[in-house]
């Protein structure tokens, strides 16, 4: 039996540095493919039906043949890591996760770049998230050399559905959750790491175009203390009422305020946010502050070190619903965005609310700095430009 053991990449490691510093620090990668056994699917999809797939691939909505599967008990650790067909059964209907929410994900993508290969973006900061969301949940954290080989295994054995077309690529799910069949109010003594994969397109359908958003009054995403900062399913559980709400009132999206003041601008939906002041080369760039109740994202670390590279002033900082109005009316701020692995950068275009009125950022289009920082990011993970930071992983 292969049990894993963690590395420098484990929770102890795991902590928001200092302001202006890299919160995902660049480290060696290891890879345990070798102890992951392969008993994949016997009937896997034919060349036909991912054609048939690919060509309107949607988002989340198809998977590919197979899952890496891995259990926890106290007495053995991690172990049995194998790969296995997607329909593989993942628990019972009395599962720990099931009643009291013991469950976290990741998301993250495998692109196949025009020179060949197969790479993934940062996989390593996604293993470092994902072991402190576990410790926040009081679930074992998931080694990094698991968390990488169960990548690199399922990729290679489902290369096949990862996508050609340069605008789409495969989405890779760890899934972490409390998995002992059984009821009681106490961390799981079984867990279950299961990796999926989906062949995806663009998140938002109508592809990259300003979204409407709507200023959540009567709810909150996470207060202090709570689990706002891991990538927890009762955080998305929770959120689907207000996103309903926005949906009522014509907004694409919902972006949440602080729990305490009710007046500080945290994140849209799942996603971090960017606010950008002036314009040119002596444009600011201003995301919300990690302050505990917001995601770390990969990718709002990614841009905060790209827009240095490109010659922008970039910082945390804070920001109230007055400030975001104000600065849209004078003209002080001039683009905003929301960024995330799913919809990479996102712009906003306006904003609606029922206590603070409505208003446009600019003319509510897609902002120059906006599309700038997405082109440039983009053609990093599809190897249309340099790879200046090493974060680009190659698997095949």
């Amino acid at each position: 039996m292969t049990t894993f053991v963690h590395n420098d990449l484990d929770v102890s490691a795991a902590k928001v540095v200092a302001s202006g510093q890299a919160l995902y620090p660049a480290v060696e990668r290891t890879s345990a493919v070798a102890a992951i056994a392969n008993n994949a699917s016997s009937t896997p999809a034919t060349a036909e039906q991912r054609a048939a797939i690919f060509a309107d691939p949607g988002f989340g909505k198809y998977f590919t043949d197979n899952v890496v599967r891995s259990v926890w008990t106290k007495a053995d650790g991690w172990h049995q890591a194998e790969i296995v067909s997607g329909s593989a059964s993942a628990g019972g209907v009395g599962i720990n996760a099931l009643h009291y929410g013991q469950s976290i994900f990741e998301g993250l993508k495998a692109y196949r770049q025009p020179a060949g290969g197969i790479f993934t973006f940062r996989p390593e900061a996604n293993a470092l998230r994902f072991q402190r969301s576990a410790h926040r949940l009081a679930l074992p954290p998931v080694p990094t050399d698991l968390f990488l080989g169960a990548i690199e295994a399922l990729v290679r054995q489902d290369q096949a559905w990862v996508p050609t077309d340069p605008d789409q690529s495969l989405y890779l799910r760890p899934l972490e959750f409390g998995s002992e069949d059984a009821l009681g109010v106490r961390p799981s003594t079984h867990v279950t790491f299961v990796l999926m994969a989906s062949p995806v397109g663009a998140y938002f359908p109508q592809g990259v175009k300003p979204v409407s958003v709507w200023l959540s009054d009567d709810y909150v995403r996470a207060a202090p203390g709570g689990t706002g900062e891991a990538k927890c399913a009762g955080n998305y559980a929770s959120s689907l009422i207000a996103q309903a709400e926005a949906t009522d009132n014509g907004c694409d999206q919902v972006v949440w305020i602080d729990a305490i003041e009710r007046k500080y601008i945290e994140e849209m939906g799942g996603m971090n946010m960017f606010f950008v002041y002036g314009s040119g080369s002596s444009a600011r760039l201003v995301t919300p502050r990690l302050t505990g109740t917001l995601l770390p994202g990969v990718t709002r670390d990614s841009i905060l070190t790209l827009a240095r590279d490109l010659g922008y002033q970039a910082e945390e900082g804070t920001i109230t619903v007055e400030q975001w109005r104000e600065g849209c009316a004078s003209g002080e701020i001039t683009e905003t965005f929301a960024c995330g692995t799913a919809a990479v950068i996102t712009p906003v275009g306006r904003v609606d609310s029922k206590n603070s009125g409505t208003w446009n950022i600019a003319d509510g289009g897609s902002g120059e700095i906006t599309m700038k920082l997405r082109g440039a990011l983009v053609d990093i993970q599809t190897g249309k430009a340099p790879d200046n930071h090493n974060w680009m992983h190659r698997i095949v």
